[in-house]
């Protein structure tokens, strides 16, 4: 046997499986299954399956989901850098699958990092509605917010935040919820050993009342009728049947959707908790395990809960605030984050300055008015801002050039970027940090006094006067979106030398270029027709804008 199991686990799974332990254990013996799902955002399957380089193989339960073979190094593509697809376990393309997204819900994936299932919500929606993104981790939301950004995800806002907080700020308000619990990880010790070694010391015990409370807290945010997915990569019928047998006692208000056995799923097992719990919950056979010996892939619980609608049950009473209605497109919703966030993390609370149409009307929120301090509606007031943006130079001091700018005169130079060198109708709120500036698929307000990662999708940075597009614009847009585009063929060693960082040499016969606009100037990078990043042409030459953190590094 290639991976080395715990005694105790091993065991267990022998007194829990009886006649399948043996087939059960031979599964370790196996290579894990590689996969990749298709990124439906920027291409279509079928003409992923015209035009890829691996072998594919289709995954069951997942209808953009295809096993690779193994030794397949997916991640050395120029394919991988323009977003077409996300390397994905293959079983853990199935809770996102059970959750039913349909286009314009709000949705949110509340345990989220590093992002792969968010991804695949983010295309379920094709840019429509929201999706809410968030990990308790201030590390893993750097993961979670580059791939949220690599696959092209326009409607996202991230958050490093407890699901309490969350729940504070959006009571009731998800259509369907995500939760890919953290867990003991037994379903994942074939395929990363070291969960195998640190098994013990992340005992079930402490993963089940982490799970306990997320699950309630995930019960308040539900709007009435939606769904919740639970999900887990545990065999511990602790973090599973027994998970859901606590919640349905405390939310009658909730069905078990029996999940389909036809990919090979097997059913729950409530009676490994006890014979009274499988007496009280019969149902809980309607939930779902992925086990190794009997899938393609690694093991896996999934339980969706299905509320009846009405009123969520055992959940507290939050009252909506008075103005929720969105403003019109026409008026710009604009966040200032002066001021450092109070708990020494590296994000910041939230202050707003919310302008009508004739620039009237100031309303203060998030950590002003927690100080009983109103706002004056001017930029730079207060600490400078870290994590999203900010005004201070390296020595610390306030930049007083950039604080000068009012968020009018930031949003000025992004308009007219966007009139100069775009061909897209925006949706959403505009909003700015500092010099950033964000397409946000939600009022503002929603987001006051909660740890922002993204507010949306990042447009781009001012610097004094002058708007800087960024990547995440880039790898968002269509070829048909920009005014200037260039194609790089994914078999020439040019494209790899884009995503080096290198610069080219491109002849401006090669520039698709819109409503006769000059050649020189942000150009748009595309791989085989999908876009990859942004370049500077002129006289021949492309500067390369590729960011260094997302560069090629293999040889």
């Amino acid at each position: 046997m290639g991976v080395q199991l715990p005694t105790a686990f091993v065991k267990r799974m022998e007194q829990l499986l009886g006649d399948e332990f043996e087939a059960f254990m031979t599964a370790y013996d196996h290579t894990p299954h590689a996969g990749i799902r298709v990124n439906t955002l920027k291409i279509p399957v079928e003409d992923f399956k015209e035009r890829s380089p691996f072998e594919l193989r289709p995954i069951p339960w997942c209808a953009t989901g295809f096993y690779i073979p193994h030794g397949t190094k997916p991640g050395l593509h120029p394919y991988y850098h323009a977003g077409l697809y996300y390397i994905q376990e293959p079983s853990a393309m199935s809770p996102v699958e059970l959750l039913n997204v349909a286009q314009d819900e709000a949705v949110l994936d509340l345990c989220a990092a590093p992002g792969g299932k968010s991804t695949q919500i983010a295309a379920k929606l094709q840019g429509s509605g929201v999706l809410v993104t968030n990990d308790i981790s201030v590390d893993r939301t750097k993961a979670l917010a580059k791939n949220v950004e690599l696959y092209g995800v326009r409607n996202a806002v991230v958050l490093n935040e407890s699901p309490d907080r969350i729940a504070d700020a959006f009571p009731h308000f998800f259509d369907k919820i995500l939760i890919d619990a953290p867990c003991s990880g037994e379903g994942m010790f074939r395929k990363d050993e070291d969960m195998a070694k640190q098994w013990e010391t992340h005992s079930v015990d402490k993963c089940v009342v982490m799970q306990r409370d997320i699950l309630r807290v995930a019960a308040s945010m539900l709007s009435a009728g939606g769904r919740i997915v639970y999900s887990t990569c545990t065999f511990a019928p602790e973090e599973n049947e027994g998970m859901i047998a606590e919640f349905l006692e405390a939310h009658p208000d909730f069905d078990v959707v029996p999940v389909p056995s036809e990919a090979g799923f097997a059913p729950g097992h409530p009676e490994w908790m006890s014979e009274e719990v499988a007496a009280a919950h019969p149902e809980l056979r309607g939930t779902a395990r992925l086990w190794p010996h009997l899938v393609e892939g690694e093991g896996h619980f999934i339980a969706v809960l299905q509320h009846r609608g009405g009123r969520v049950t055992g959940t507290e009473d939050h009252t909506e605030s008075e103005d929720l209605t969105p403003f019109e497109d026409k008026d710009d919703r604009v966040l200032n984050i002066d001021a450092a966030y109070p708990r020494k993390k590296p994000f910041l609370s939230v202050k707003e300055e919310a302008q009508t149409p004739s620039g009237q009307g100031r309303h203060a929120t998030g950590e002003s008015k927690r100080n009983g301090k109103g706002m004056d509606g001017k930029s730079g007031k207060g600490k400078s801002a870290r994590g999203l943006g900010g005004n201070k130079s390296r020595s610390g001091k306030e930049n007083v050039k950039s604080a000068a700018r009012s968020p009018q005169d930031v949003l000025e130079s992004y308009h007219q970027f966007v009139k100069e060198q775009l061909e897209v109708c925006f949706t959403g709120y505009t909003v700015v940090y500092g010099d950033r500036i964000y397409q946000s698929p939600m009022a503002s307000h929603r987001l006051d006094g909660l740890k922002v990662v993204r507010p949306g999708w990042f447009m781009g940075t001012d610097k004094n006067g002058r708007f800087v597009p960024s990547h995440p614009l880039a790898v968002a847009l269509r070829p048909s979106e920009a005014v200037r585009s260039i194609n790089l063929s994914s078999s020439a060693a040019e494209a790899i030398r884009y995503l080096k960082g290198e610069t080219l040499s491109i002849p401006v016969e090669r520039m698709a270029l819109r409503n006769e606009v000059q050649p020189k100037g942000y150009t748009l990078v595309c791989i085989d027709g999908y876009s990859a990043g942004w370049g500077k042409w002129q006289d021949g030459m492309l500067k390369n804008e590729y960011p260094t953190g997302w560069r090629w590094t293999s040889v």
